[in-house]
């Protein structure tokens, strides 16, 4: 009995050092991320409130050691990202209740997941190239719609993964229940599935917006960029991601501090979005 107690007491022993060692990995880890998380974030607002004016907002990008402001690359990112969003976000809910409701295991739903984590992972310059060669080259002509498309397609794949996965979160008995009640399947989908996984399909949509607000690559094969305020979609188009990208490479203060101005006000944005669609959609 004694030797027995004594391997149980080893063991335990020995999960109990396993277990320390693993907690001890994991705080290491989420604190070495989190330093870099805030280290970012301090040099954001460090440097970017240096930057914020009320000439950032009302005047147009300058010329080298000119005064002016970000006012039309705000107003290019605004217009291509609420498009982008309002074009990918129905294809993507609507391609993920696809595949989580109708198509689970069939062949149209297996090819359509292949593909969907081929867009997912693909980088977005091939996402720009493609829409350049498709769009752009036979137009002959950079425009904001093509940079609308080229967003649209980031934001598609981002809609779908997350659309499927808090549907597949659902429990079945949820569905049982109005399928017994007599309920259409449509009707359940749009009452029931869609309604309990609300809150996980908004983080979904936030997800791809805060992706593509951030894009460069694809924006210069399609939008381009314009110095001058313009609101013609059909035509090359100023946005934040590609101002900051010239701005930051350039050797002029001034460019430099409006690049960190713009990346201020993409990383603000963003979390602002985020905190307000948390807490309109929160679960009660």
């Amino acid at each position: 009995m004694s030797s027995t107690h004594s391997f149980r007491l080893a063991r335990h022993n020995s999960r109990k050092r396993v277990n320390a060692i693993a907690l001890a990995l994991s705080l290491a880890a989420m604190a070495f991320g989190l330093v870099w998380l805030v280290w970012i974030l301090i040099e954001t607002i460090r440097l970017g409130m240096g930057g914020l004016t009320l000439a950032t907002f009302t005047q147009m990008t300058p010329a080298p050691e000119e005064a002016g402001g970000l006012a039309n690359a705000i107003m290019g990112s605004l217009m291509m990202v609420g498009l982008a969003t309002l074009i990918g976000t129905p294809v993507g809910v609507l391609a993920g209740v696809y595949l989580a409701e109708y198509s689970r295991d069939g062949w149209l739903g297996s090819v359509t997941r292949f593909i969907n984590d081929i867009l997912l992972s693909a980088p977005s310059i091939v996402v720009g190239l493609f829409i350049y060669s498709s769009v752009v080259a036979r137009a002959k002509s950079f425009s904001g719609w093509a940079g609308v498309l080229a967003l649209a397609l980031i934001v598609v794949p981002v809609v779908i993964r997350t659309t499927e996965n808090m549907l597949a979160l659902v429990p079945h008995a949820l569905r049982e229940a109005a399928y017994a009640l007599g309920t259409p399947k449509w009707r359940v989908i749009l009452t029931i599935t869609l309604k309990s996984a609300r809150a996980g399909v908004v983080t979904g949509v936030l997800l791809a917006v805060a992706r593509v607000s951030g894009e460069t690559a694809p924006l210069l094969f399609t939008a381009l960029s314009n110095q001058f305020w313009s609101a013609d979609l059909s035509h090359p188009m100023a946005s934040l991601p590609v101002t900051i990208f010239k701005f930051a490479m350039s050797p002029y203060e001034n460019w430099q501090k409006l690049a960190w101005a713009g990346v201020f006000l993409i990383t603000m944005g963003v979390l602002v979005l985020n905190v307000v669609a948390r807490t309109v959609f929160r679960q009660r």
